[in-house]
């Protein structure tokens, strides 16, 4: 019955009903949206971090991500070990790559710059396909002498595909080597300090220049990043790494926690904004309901219906209309971010990226759930002083008013 009557009481003054309506759905979009952008956000920074970057799990000698920087051939792994097997039987993992980090000089000509280099394996290693390439090819096995350079330390050395180029390193022994390759293409990430400095070869070709045979990381890359938790409680239990160290992306991806952390700190705000306009908007509006109706408040109490039970009919009627403003507000947002998905939000480059994007919208389960929350909860909130209000009012002078 009670709800019966709050649904009457909205359908009644559908004019300002409609109006609460759209300022509580126009909130609830306007979250969703920008909820939803920023989880493309981080899904795509997720992705791009564990696919071209950093894999989802990465196998190491003991305090190599700590003090590699000082003696980076102290912490080689071995060329084959039981651990690796162990790391390509997962059935969790889609790839398992080794990597062999190296820096030195590039030359071409009169023109000699320093580089931060990548051997990899063409055929393992996901890195070597997800990437924007400009210009050539990507690396490839059946071409063991090829180079790709980041398009920024390509410009800057003058070379172009085809191009002749030397590398010059430090070796395991303490010497120093050089080899001579062919720049294989350009590639392009969207970080320019990265573009300015990459050079990836193969790791046949990076074992021959730094006379090694091992590798400085195995690569898990998963099926899903969703996994890497699982697959981290898996490999804990291991005993054939227990000589080594497994490191997930997210303690490698220092630029993604802080851009989570920021971005989180930011939506709080967004949604304290949005409830407050939520809160005024829907409070003016019960209040309003209380004193058009005080003859009808009166009548009621004084045919015996208690003051708790029309503090609860004002409460549900608050919370009725929030969850039907809450509901159509969810809809047409899911209908907006799909339409503006589809469309594609074009982005200029940020500060310090290479180039610009086209971003999207991703309404996740949990974004619809704490929209929903804040259309019924502020609505709610709202209507607590209007409702009370309404249920201490004095029978006769609520029977007289107006009069």
């Amino acid at each position: 019955m009670d709800f019966r009557l709050a649904l009457r009481n909205i359908l009644r003054h559908r004019r300002r009903s409609v109006i609460a309506v759209l300022a509580i759905g126009f909130g609830v979009v306007a979250m969703m949206l920008t909820a939803g952008y920023i989880e493309w956000t981080f899904w795509s920074t997720r992705e791009e971090s564990t696919t071209n970057q950093l894999g989802h799990v990465q196998v190491s000698m003991p305090g190599y991500h700590a003090n590699a920087q000082s003696d980076p051939f102290a912490f080689l792994l071995p060329a084959s070990s039981p651990a690796l097997a162990v790391l390509e039987g997962l059935p969790e993992a889609k790839s398992v790559s080794p990597r062999l980090a190296f820096n030195g000089l590039v030359s071409h000509g009169e023109n000699t710059l320093s580089f931060i280099g990548e051997g990899i394996d063409p055929d393992k290693d996901p890195s070597s396909t997800n990437i924007l390439v400009l210009e050539g090819k990507l690396l490839s096995s059946q071409d063991p002498k090829g180079i790709v350079l980041g398009a920024g330390l390509a410009a800057n050395l003058g070379v172009k595909t085809g191009d002749s180029i030397v590398l010059l390193t430090n070796t395991a022994s303490g010497g120093m080597n050089a080899v001579e390759g062919r720049v294989r293409g350009l590639i392009s990430t969207s970080m320019k300090d990265f573009d300015d400095n990459i050079l990836r070869i193969t790791v046949g070709m990076a074992r021959e220049l730094l006379r090694t045979q091992g590798a400085h990381l195995w690569v898990v890359t998963l099926r899903q990043t969703e996994l890497t938790d699982q697959v981290m409680e898996k490999l804990k239990n291991e005993s054939a790494l227990k000589n080594f160290d497994a490191v997930p992306w997210t303690k490698l991806a220092d630029y993604y926690n802080k851009m989570v952390e920021l971005f989180s700190r930011q939506m709080s705000v967004v949604k304290i904004i949005i409830a407050v306009i939520i809160v005024l908007s829907i409070s003016n509006t019960m209040t309003m309901s209380v004193m058009e109706r005080t003859v009808e408040i009166g009548t009621a109490m004084a045919l015996g219906v208690r003051r708790q039970r029309i503090l609860i009919l004002f409460l549900l009627e608050g919370g009725l209309l929030g969850a039907i403003a809450g509901i159509l507000g969810v809809l047409l947002g899911f209908l907006c971010g799909h339409v503006i998905s589809l469309i594609g939000i074009p982005m200029p480059p940020a500060p310090g990226m290479s180039r610009g994007f086209v971003a999207s919208i991703i309404i996740t389960p949990r974004i619809v759930v704490d929209a929903l929350s804040l259309a019924v909860l502020t609505t709610l909130a709202a209507s607590i002083y209007p409702a009370w209000r309404a249920s201490r009012l004095v029978i006769v002078d609520a029977l007289r008013h107006n009069r």
